[in-house]
């Protein structure tokens, strides 16, 4: 029996905007998804992750074609027949990574399992070809998360090249609250439909998307100095901007504003956007409890976590 994680995962900065090239900030979260990978008479897979209801069936055919996929890239057949299984405290909803987590989980097991000896490298570009089998077109920010954990500046090489990838220091882990807003989307269509806008409103994405330069630039230097306030207000910020790129919906609008209300530095969307989660930046356990009863009291599920780990 062999054993491996991949980590939850928050984008503080660069949702979508990671797709074309600029540059994205984003950080591990303290909860993971492990997999166990066993023999088997033939080949299982069972998936015991705990789910915001109705995740696992949406995303049936997504999670299909990673396994498809991490089968064919570790040539797993007939005659090497092994069982997969999926736990951990990670809740699979949108906007957390699941899929990254899941991949990196399994082909860490797999390597180990098999006797490859893979390095983390070699582990993140398989996670990257699952997410690739799974999602169409990837980032590669979530999978390099999963694998390395800790905070980083990734950057997408557009030229098909290795990626940036830079990782931040910090003091400490920074408390934060994850929001779900009960809604599930399919990340492909959802990046499809920005890039059909972007493509139908040239000058209105090119002035955001030079907006969100200056935001992310400004974010990485608020991180590295630990000055948090700054962090939360360029967080919200970046929120609006993907609002104005139709990101948002009434339900994360209603968490943020739960979120501030109760004194959160900064809340926005993160990930796929349309739904799936919020981040609240909550430094302090005080505040931490605060800000996710008032989310609670809003009427949505949270849970508490932090970045940096």
């Amino acid at each position: 029996m062999s054993v491996g994680h991949g980590y939850g995962k928050t984008i503080l900065f660069g949702e979508h905007f990671v797709v074309y090239g600029l540059p994205a900030v984003a950080s591990a979260l303290g909860v993971k998804t492990t997999a166990v990978v066993e023999d088997s008479p033939k080949f299982e897979f069972n998936d015991n992750r705990p789910e915001t209801p109705g995740y696992k069936a949406k995303k049936r055919d997504e999670i299909q074609r990673q396994v498809d996929a991490l089968k064919e890239y570790f040539r797993l057949d007939e005659k090497k027949p092994v069982k997969i299984t999926l736990s951990g405290d990670l809740v699979c909803a949108s906007g957390v990574g699941a899929s990254a987590a899941l991949a990196a989980s399994i082909a860490r097991a797999l390597s180990a399992h098999l006797n490859l000896n893979l390095s983390d490298e070699e582990i993140n570009d398989a996670a990257y070809i699952a997410e690739e089998a799974g999602s169409g077109t990837p980032s590669g920010i979530d999978n390099t998360c999963a694998v390395y954990g800790g905070f980083i500046v990734f950057k997408k090489n557009l030229a098909g090249g290795k990626n940036d990838i830079t990782p931040i220091k910090v003091s400490k882990p920074i408390e934060i609250v994850m929001a779900s807003s009960g809604i599930t989307q399919t990340t492909k269509e959802v990046v499809a439909d920005v890039k059909r806008l972007k493509e139908e409103n040239p000058e209105q994405y090119k002035k955001i998307f030079n907006d969100y330069q200056r935001i992310v630039e400004a974010g990485i230097k608020a991180i590295k100095s630990g000055d948090l306030k700054a962090l939360g207000n360029l967080m919200d910020e970046n929120q609006k901007l993907l609002a104005e790129m139709t990101l948002s919906c009434p339900e994360i609008e209603k968490i943020i504003t739960a979120a501030k209300n109760a004194g959160a530095y900064g809340a926005k969307l993160t990930g796929t956007g349309r739904g799936g989660s919020v981040i609240a930046l909550t430094p302090g356990k005080s505040l931490q409890d605060k800000v996710s009863n008032a989310i609670e009291k809003a009427g949505f599920k949270t849970f508490k976590t932090k970045i940096g780990v």
